[in-house]
């Protein structure tokens, strides 16, 4: 469970390792179409110019050591959030494998190397790459050093908590992949859309409450986030206040009870699609004890947002952003 709630709060990587229901056709408020929430999941976008890689060079990996990178020509990023940045570098055409949570178009074809988000060393392996990505979560541990006695570089990045995130861990893949330049661009494009979409946010006095639920119902799994779910910059850019960290919650997540939701009384409830769609759509969420006793619930006012995406804080949290803004507010912007 510890191992579960870090991912989530971080990079969001235990995301999809649970079974989910079929789609409900009710999985975006007041009516709005399912495909509204889904469009940050599609694609990313590459930079126009493709980089050339400039290597080797060095860099510090998360976890301490000195990692030289002497080819990039074959790269296994264990993210989709890693997966993400590579891609959206211009260096997907050397991507070789991918994480369950690499979700976008580009990367559905690649052979997963994970099982139920623990590494396959063995599937790492034998796609003999140049570099291997990685989280400070990714694990377990002696798949990760059977990877590294094979003689592959390894480099561990730090998870994503905040918007603050967005640049360095562009800087850190970009440098490692010996295109610096390209990272800055990317940096700065994704800073600028970001506030492109802040510009756009209705300034009120009141802003509304926001809970992030994590829900994976066919799991049994209902929690609310807290101070360190990894979603309380996200809501704050979008003018809101988070309601479990706001309400005192100070761990990442909380088994959800009546009492912590009306303490949280959230305006609007956000959610990952998957695990809207694994309740039966907003008719279940609105079961689950306290829900429709809240201000959201009343109002079945829910916000979804494809799960591979949503706390990833990387090039297109921009999307993201953009997405909730337009689900929270609606037509009063």
């Amino acid at each position: 469970m510890r191992r579960l709630r870090t991912r989530v709060a971080g990079a969001l990587l235990t995301v999809l390792a649970l079974t989910v229901t079929a789609c409900s056709s009710d999985s975006s408020p007041e009516g709005a179409p399912a495909a509204k929430a889904e469009a940050a999941a599609e694609r990313v976008e590459p930079l126009a110019d493709t980089p050339v890689p400039q290597l080797p060079v060095t860099v510090r990996s998360s976890d301490g050591r000195k990692v030289t990178v002497r080819d990039a020509e074959r790269i296994v990023p264990l993210s989709g959030s890693l997966s993400e940045i590579v891609f959206t570098l211009g260096l997907g055409d050397r991507v070789v494998a991918r994480d369950i949570t690499a979700t976008f178009a580009q990367a559905e074809k690649l052979p997963v190397v994970t099982r139920n988000h623990d590494v396959s060393a063995e599937s790492v392996l034998s796609l003999k790459p140049d570099l291997v990505l990685a989280e400070t979560t990714t694990g377990p541990d002696e798949a990760m050093d059977q990877i590294r006695d094979a003689g592959v570089p390894v480099l561990v990045v730090d998870p994503a908590k905040g918007l603050e995130d967005v640049g360095p861990r562009i800087g850190t893949v970009a440098r490692a992949l010996g295109v610096p330049a390209a990272g800055e661009e990317l940096t700065k494009r994704s800073e600028d859309r970001i506030a492109a979409v802040r510009k756009d946010i209705p300034k009120k006095t009141d802003k509304p409450r926001v809970a992030f639920l994590y829900l994976r119902g066919t799991a049994s799994v209902y929690l609310i986030g807290g101070k360190d779910s990894g979603a309380t910059s996200l809501l704050q850019a979008a003018g809101a206040v988070d309601g479990g960290a706001e309400s005192g919650l100070e761990k990442d997540f909380t088994t959800i009870t009546t009492e912590a939701l009306a303490k949280a009384a959230p305006d609007a409830i956000l959610v990952m699609s998957k695990g809207l769609e694994s309740v039966g759509g907003i008719d279940g969420l609105v079961k689950i004890p306290g829900v429709a006793q809240t201000p959201a619930g009343m109002e079945r006012r829910v916000v979804s947002i494809e799960d591979g995406v949503l706390l990833n804080y990387g090039p297109r949290t921009d999307e993201v952003l953009k997405s909730l803004v337009d689900q929270l507010y609606g037509d009063t912007k």
